[in-house]
Order: C-alpha cells, then sequence, then structure tokens
C-alpha cells in the first residue's frame, strides 16, 4: 500500500492586498512657515511640505499674489494659511508667528527663501542697493530664526531651511548685492548649524544653482538693464545651465526630513562650488575673464528697472527664454512685457 505524499507548507507569497502595513500612527501634523511663498521656489517648497502632511503659513508682500497662491494649494487639499508682511519689517517676525500659532499651533520648521535678485555693474548700483539686499537675505531671515527658535527648541526636531544661492559661494560678477547678501547668509546658516548642534533644531543650508522659476522677470536690472536682462535670462532659462524648479523643492524637503547639514543643486553649482574651494586663485581669473564679457555699465546708467520691463527691448529672442517664461507662468511670475 502507498504512502500518502507528504504535502509541503504552501510558499505561495501573499498579495499585495495580503501584506501586512504598519500599524504605527502618523503622529500630530507638522507646522512649517515659508517666507517667499507667493511664486517661484517658494510657492513650490509649500506645495512638496502640504503635499507631505505639513500645514503651511505662506508669507510674501504682495497680498493679490499670496492670495493666489493659497487658493492654489488649497484647492489641492492643503491645509494653508497665509499672512502678507514685509519680511524687513523688524515687527515682522512676531507677526508671523503670532499667526502661525493661531492658526496651527507651535512651529517645526522655518524655511527662510525669500530673497531679491539685482544684476548689473557695480557702477550702476547704489549703497541703498546693498542695503537692500542685506536686510532681505540676511538680518531679516536672522530675526525670524531667533523668534522661531523657542516654538522648534520646544518641540525637539525643529528644523532651519537656509536658501542661500551658489553666488554665496563664487561671487559671480554683476551680482554683487545678491553675492554679498547670500555669501553672508551662508555663513550664518553653516554657523548656526554648528551652534545649535544637540539643541534638537536642525540648520540645513542650500545652495541652489540657476533654477527654472521665471526669475528673469521678477529681478531688477541696472546699467544697461535690457543687455543686462538678456545674459541674466538666458542664463536662468537654459537647461544645460538651470535646474527644473519643482525638482529642486522635492530634493530641498526631502533634505531638510533627512536634516542634512547642505544641499547643492545643479551640476553646475556643485563643479563651481568645488573649484572655488580647491583653486580660489583660477576661479578669480575665470571669473575676470566672465566680467570682461558682461555689458559695460554705459553713458546713461538706468537703475532699478523690473526685468519684466527690460524684457521689452532686450535684444534676446523669445525661443532662449521659453522654458524659463513657461516656469515663470506655472510658478506665479510676472510675465515678460511684450
Amino acid at each position: 500500500m502507498a504512502h500518502p505524499s507528504r504535502r509541503r507548507p504552501s510558499r505561495r507569497r501573499p498579495a499585495p492586498a495580503d501584506r501586512p502595513t504598519s500599524t504605527a500612527s502618523p503622529g500630530p501634523a507638522r507646522t512649517a512657515l515659508v517666507t517667499g511663498a507667493s511664486r517661484g521656489l517658494g510657492l513650490l517648497i509649500a506645495r512638496e511640505l502640504a503635499g507631505r502632511g505639513y500645514r503651511v503659513m505662506l508669507c510674501a508682500r504682495d497680498r493679490d499674489e499670496l492670495r493666489r497662491a493659497e487658493r492654489r494649494l488649497a484647492a489641492d487639499g492643503a491645509s494653508v494659511a497665509s499672512v502678507a508682511c514685509d519680511i524687513t519689517d523688524p515687527g515682522a517676525p512676531e507677526q508671523l508667528l503670532a499667526a502661525v500659532h493661531d492658526r496651527f499651533g507651535p512651529l517645526d520648521l522655518l524655511v527662510n527663501n525669500a530673497g531679491i535678485i539685482q544684476v548689473g555693474p557695480f557702477d550702476a548700483l547704489r549703497e541703498q542697493d546693498f542695503r537692500q539686499a542685506m536686510e532681505t537675505m540676511l538680518f531679516a531671515p536672522l530675526r525670524l530664526t531667533t523668534a522661531a527658535l523657542p516654538d522648534l527648541r520646544r518641540t525637539g526636531h525643529g528644523s532651519i531651511v537656509n536658501i542661500t544661492s551658489i553666488g554665496g559661494r563664487v561671487p559671480a560678477p554683476h551680482l554683487l548685492p545678491y553675492v554679498a547678501a547670500k555669501f553672508a547668509a551662508a555663513g550664518l546658516s553653516q554657523g548656526l548649524r554648528a551652534e545649535l548642534a544637540g539643541s534638537g533644531v536642525s540648520v540645513t543650508t542650500v545652495v541652489p544653482g540657476l533654477m527654472r522659476t521665471g526669475s528673469h522677470t521678477a529681478a531688477r536690472f541696472h546699467g544697461r538693464a535690457a543687455a543686462e536682462y538678456s545674459w541674466f535670462a538666458a542664463a536662468a532659462s537654459l537647461p544645460l545651465l538651470s535646474m527644473d524648479a519643482e525638482r529642486a523643492a522635492r530634493a530641498i524637503v526631502r533634505a531638510a526630513e533627512r536634516g542634512r547639514p547642505d544641499l547643492v543643486l545643479t551640476p553646475a553649482a556643485r563643479i563651481g562650488s568645488r573649484f572655488q574651494g580647491l583653486a580660489p586663485a583660477t576661479t578669480t581669473r575665470l571669473l575676470t575673464l566672465a566680467a570682461r564679457l558682461l555689458p559695460r555699465t554705459g553713458p546713461r546708467p538706468a537703475h532699478d528697472v523690473p526685468g519684466a520691463e527690460a524684457a521689452r527691448t532686450a535684444p534676446l529672442p523669445s525661443w532662449v527664454t521659453t522654458l524659463g517664461d513657461c516656469a515663470g507662468h506655472r510658478f506665479g511670475e510676472p510675465p515678460a512685457a511684450t
């Protein structure tokens, strides 16, 4: 009589629906404050944070742009609110933190993103241009960070993200107010990382290269404004030099959540940063050559011309800025004048 065959235990893998899922609770929602959030990179960072479950407070100067940004994010299901204010106002930090507390409670993440880009030769610039850049990109983030630190320390896992620039590591010509402010902002950010170590507050310094946000239409131009607009708009739009801003926003939020000390975006920025560190004298010589190729001041230098206006007379084919213009349309930057 034959023995019955022994049955082996089934090794069938469970179907995806059968697989166990984590039972851990997601925990309370975290709250973020993003400055310069009505358009461009700030808007995209806010959108990325909202998509990851953050409650987001938007801040910018233009009330109408801010309301459009808020409605746009709310339509996607974000828990979002906004405050219109000038962050260079000494009372802005208290105003912003009060709004965050009233709407969402304690702050978990601060993103210092607001900035201003001024393009032109040194001879066409004024001291006030440097003061404006420093107030916007150094002193305003400093004051806001100081006001936010009690919240960030209390949570035990607070984060600060400072959006600096490759211009804060490589002194690009015809961008001196921006460069000076970003160098200072990068130093502040890296110093804060060291001083706040062990406090439960993480500081991430973000060093973007050029990104396609449409920033060429929002920048301010000095000297021969149309000529300055042409080189800057081309550089900010060409794919080999600039980066897709949505991809940049995702990388920035990931870096913040992982507590990375720094993040350099775009291959050109990584190369420039490393080259500056390894061969500063050679970098300076190359920048000197680049400065000679840029427009001269001209006999009657213009001052503080909006990019959207400078575009009207710029000797630049429209196809050169197609990618940047499309990004600006999508991310809320003002259109170029026609």
